[in-house]
């Protein structure tokens, strides 16, 4: 049981990890063909995506990340109270 639950936790918190990349890429323009960019990219978009078309930008801001991440956090933690 231990075992799955550093599994869930170590995947749950290197998708919290890519999204904060990618907020931090979204600041500084980074090269789109960086291979590092291009992997965090490929691994949010498919989390962010689905919750553009339910969340609106406000004027330049766009709070899709944090909440996937407020979402992941809930997720994580219904997870591991199964598990346990």
């Amino acid at each position: 049981m231990l075992s799955l639950y550093r599994l869930v936790d170590s995947v749950f918190w290197a998708l919290s990890l890519a999204i904060l990349l990618r907020v931090l890429f979204s600041w500084i323009n980074p090269d789109r063909h960086n291979a590092l960019v291009r992997l965090v990219y490929q691994v949010t978009e498919p989390i962010l995506a689905p919750l553009r078309r339910y969340i609106p930008p406000f004027g330049d801001l766009d709070i899709t990340p944090m909440v996937a991440l407020v979402i992941l956090e809930l997720l994580r933690r219904i997870l591991i109270t199964l598990i346990f």
